[in-house]
């Protein structure tokens, strides 16, 4: 039994029987052309296990495994040279890390961190930039980040290379299904629900839906929830809403929990974050809805590069500038300090968490850190 990250509420248990587990160790092997000459440093406890899995050697780097933000340059680069590791794991929060801390590496170091052939990061959207700042680190890595849940793993990859071919879009590309999965998508209707019929038609937002040998056989003990999620049969509800290029790519635009519904219709948070981030003096986003259902107001959370030391509204200039980069109408931008993030991978945004305390410092209410 797996549990989730808990980002959207409780974390859920997610019970898989061997077959399961022996079917994710192929895909992952098969998707990324690991043989038992292959390395791993996993900087993401959990994912360490899938070494011994794999047969091959696996080691988790001298940080806080509990907090991946902890993760230093050196401490990744004496990990990748105690093994001579050729494959690296690590989520965004772990990667940025390491990018700021990189004046520490010496040249051993980056010896040791050019024999890395494989560069992996997942766990949230990952910006471009962090891939390119950290795959810089690793000159003969290949990075990619594979998108997947922790019901259904892998789901989809894409390259560094493939990221930027793709370009801008509303919401981040994860690449197409990697071999044995299918992906389709349940249309989104008026109200932000996911009630349309399975399709693949291109440029059509909905929930992702999921079906592989490497699936989840239910959620532990979650009956409702199990219903729920496995509609139609034989498939996974992912609860990310998303959709596919013309090139049959697919994007990730958020989690169908963040969906803002205002009267015009449904807002998905990620790729408009990702437009304010855009701004040079933006270093993190979160987009929430505030109000009720079916009239929401869009309200912008950011953490700008000169941090307030209490929330407060944003200066008339900023606030501008963040309503023209954001393509949506925006009735409120608010400045914190940091943004909440789930306690796994330190990437996943508690946007209903940031929803909630919003609504209460717009109406009025006493104005503290979220």
């Amino acid at each position: 039994v797996a549990f989730t990250s808990g980002s959207t509420g409780p974390a859920k248990g997610v019970a898989y029987r061997h077959h399961h587990l022996q079917a994710q160790r192929d895909a992952l092997m098969d998707t990324y052309s690991i043989t038992t000459e292959d390395r791993l440093v996993a900087a993401f406890g959990p994912f360490a296990l899938y070494g011994p899995a794999m047969g091959i050697t696996s080691m988790v780097p001298d940080m806080d495994v509990t907090s991946p933000g902890t993760l230093q340059a050196a401490a990744l680069a004496d990990a990748v040279a105690a093994i001579d590791a050729t494959l690296v794991f690590a989520s965004p929060a772990a990667l940025t890390s390491v990018a700021a801390t990189a004046a520490d590496l010496t040249s051993a170091h980056h010896d040791a961190l050019g024999g890395v052939r494989v560069l992996l990061s997942a766990g949230a959207p990952v910006h471009a930039d962090i891939l390119r700042r950290a795959g810089a680190l690793m000159p003969n890595a290949e990075p990619h980040t594979p998108y997947g849940m922790t019901e259904v793993l892998p789901v989809a990859d894409i390259t560094l290379d493939g990221i930027e071919k793709a370009g801008d879009g509303n919401g981040v590309c994860v690449g197409h299904p990697v071999k044995g999965v299918t992906v389709q998508i349940s249309p989104l209707d008026s109200t932000g629900a996911a009630t349309g019929v399975l399709t693949v038609e291109p440029n059509v937002s909905g929930e992702v839906v999921v079906q592989a040998p490497h699936m989840k056989e239910t959620y532990d003990k979650l009956w409702v929830t199990q219903h729920a999620s496995a509609a139609p049969p034989g498939w996974h509800r992912s609860g990310d809403v998303g959709h596919f290029d013309d090139e049959g790519r697919l994007w990730i635009e958020g989690r169908m929990a963040h969906i803002v519904t205002t009267a015009d219709e449904p807002v998905t948070p990620v790729g408009v974050e990702h437009a304010i981030e855009s701004l040079d003096d933006v270093a993190q986003a979160a987009v929430v809805g505030v109000g009720p259902a079916g009239t929401q107001q869009v309200v912008a959370i950011v953490r700008p590069t000169d941090p307030p030391r209490r929330p407060r509204l944003a200066a008339l200039d900023r606030a501008d500038a963040i309503r023209s980069a954001a393509g949506v109408p925006v009735a409120a931008v608010l400045e914190v300090s940091k943004i909440p993030v789930d306690r796994r991978h330190n990437s996943k945004i508690h946007r209903g968490e940031l929803a909630d305390w919003a609504e209460g410092v717009l109406s009025g209410g006493r104005v503290t850190a979220p």
